[in-house]
């Protein structure tokens, strides 16, 4: 089966830091409660000029720069995103004018929630393996400031803003991946252009605890792999405390999986990617290492890939 090879990552967030005491001033809440249940002690919010277009523009000029290879050499573009500038025109669209991309490309969005680079990593593959494409561009790139109430205590305390990108080729190397869908609108929601976000978090915890150990079991079997092999799991940054759950689940210690929440908060689609990068460009991931990544959100949905880095 033709797999995917990353061959450069990028990230970008925005410059103000947000504090677990900055939202205390605003809301019912303290430093010890969120780092508790969450993890979490900082997160980045959007100021000025900064937007959505910028971070994934920002995210995908380092990862091209880092992979060293001719822009005008991509031919599929994929942004996942629930908060993008515009609903039309795609966020993807904007990012190739804004990088002078060749026309020659099928540029889109993909809307899976914090699920969403996963997602995108099946789409490009296969978009890439239709056109024949040389090299694609992933982002996972959210705005999810400007999507929160801030009196709602339970949620606005968890998301920040940030952009991640890869550019891939297709390979012959190791690749295995499992996703799916529940239809649910009713655990994670933005129901209206300008809503907020509504989360059940108790019903999405009970959710990530029982199902992403599934899920990366399936996606480790279709790899004819063991948990052992994985150098490295790179799970969305949700909560702590789930990430540790699956862990303990799946037998593998802490010190396996890539953990930056207390840095960024939920990212959702930007989430798995800002990991990753973070990962490789602290060493941490090497050139030949296996690496899983999982996540799940909205709708409910869920995904998980194994790679050869």
């Amino acid at each position: 089966m033709t797999g995917i090879r990353f061959l450069g990552t990028g990230a970008k967030a925005p410059s103000k830091l947000v504090s677990n005491d900055d939202l205390a001033k605003i809301v019912d809440t303290s430093d010890e409660w969120i780092v508790k249940r969450t993890g979490m002690s900082l997160r980045h919010h959007v100021q000025g000029e900064e937007n959505h277009t910028w971070l994934a523009e920002m995210a995908a000029r380092e990862a091209i720069e880092n992979a060293n290879i001719p822009k005008d050499q991509i031919g599929v573009i994929v942004v996942c995103t629930v908060s993008a500038d515009y609903f039309s025109p795609s966020a993807a669209c904007l990012v190739q004018g804004r990088l002078g991309l060749s026309n020659d490309v099928i540029a889109l969005d993909v809307g899976a929630g914090c699920s969403g680079f996963i997602f995108g990593l099946e789409t490009i593959r296969a978009l890439m393996m239709a056109r024949k494409s040389k090299y694609g561009l992933l982002i996972g790139a959210e705005v999810l400031s400007k999507k929160m109430d801030m009196t709602d205590r339970s949620t606005c305390v968890l998301f920040g803003d940030g952009a991640a990108a890869a550019v891939v080729e297709l390979s012959d190397s190791l690749y295995a991946s499992v996703v799916g869908v529940d239809g649910d609108e009713e655990m994670i929601n933005i129901k209206s252009p300008d809503g907020f976000i509504h989360m059940d978090g108790q019903g999405t915890y009970k959710f990530a605890v029982a199902t992403v150990p599934k899920v990366i079991e399936a996606a480790v079997n279709k790899a004819n792999l063991t948990y052992d092999d994985i150098d490295y799991f790179v799970l969305h940054q949700a909560n702590l405390r789930i990430i540790e759950s699956i862990a303990k689940k799946v037998n593998q210690p802490m010190d396996k999986f890539v953990v930056n929440i207390e840095k960024y908060g939920n990212t959702s689609a930007a989430s798995v990617g800002l990991a990753l990068d973070e990962a490789i460009k602290d060493g941490r991931i090497k050139r030949g290492d296996k690496v899983l990544m999982c996540a799940f959100g909205a709708g409910r949905t869920w995904g998980a890939t194994v790679v050869e880095w």
